[in-house]
């Protein structure tokens, strides 16, 4: 199935902005103070918490907007472009240096772990306008996946639910159900053994 673009800056800033479309901005004014505030709040009280204190840091993620199932661990040094882009079910885990770039929504099932520095891309440049606008992606991280430590999900890349992006390896195709992925480009090494799984919602 063809990715979709959920968000292109072109259809959304004015060519008249700049004569130059480099020097367009990608999303509106109201947008980027939106991500100014909670920049401020992510340098201010976010990332100067506590290791122990993920539920004041969940509680900061859906101030702006997160939804955030419960025993959610976000570690002090991970970093959400746009909260209100993600949504996250019970237990999920994003580890130290994580970063999720979501300019559209990302979702995050249950269990789901991003490992330290590990890395989820939702949007990329469409290099075949001459205005070369951005373009982001709704991206999926099913449940009981997990991203390794300095993994990275390529835009509008999915993994399903259990999958493995092993250490270092960038996906840059969709993963299959319980399989584990390794490599630049990720490919798959061989089958996860499954085990039950209970279903979870976003709280």
């Amino acid at each position: 199935m063809p990715r979709q673009i959920h968000y292109n800056a072109a259809d959304h800033i004015s060519a008249e902005t700049a004569a130059d479309p480099y020097l367009r901005p990608a999303f509106s004014l109201r947008d980027r103070l939106r991500r100014l505030n909670w920049n401020l709040c992510w340098a201010i009280f976010y990332r100067t918490s506590p290791r122990p204190l993920h539920s004041w840091r969940a509680f900061l993620l859906r101030l702006f907007g997160a939804t955030m199932g419960p025993n959610c661990h976000f570690y002090p040094r991970s970093k959400v472009w746009a909260p209100w882009n993600l949504i996250c079910a019970d237990q999920v885990t994003a580890g130290d240096g994580v970063e999720i770039y979501n300019p559209a929504p990302v979702t995050l099932g249950s269990h789901a772990i991003l490992s330290q520095e590990a890395y989820l891309c939702g949007a990329t440049h469409d290099y075949d306008d001459p205005a070369f606008p951005l373009i982001a992606y709704a991206m999926n991280i099913g449940a009981y996946a997990w991203v390794c430590a300095r993994a990275s999900v390529a835009p509008g890349v999915n993994m399903a639910e259990g999958s493995v992006l092993g250490l270092g390896s960038v996906a840059t195709r969709s993963l299959e159900a319980w399989t584990v992925y390794a490599g630049v480009p990720a490919v798959k090494v061989k089958e996860r053994r499954q085990f039950p799984v209970s279903s979870s919602n976003p709280a």
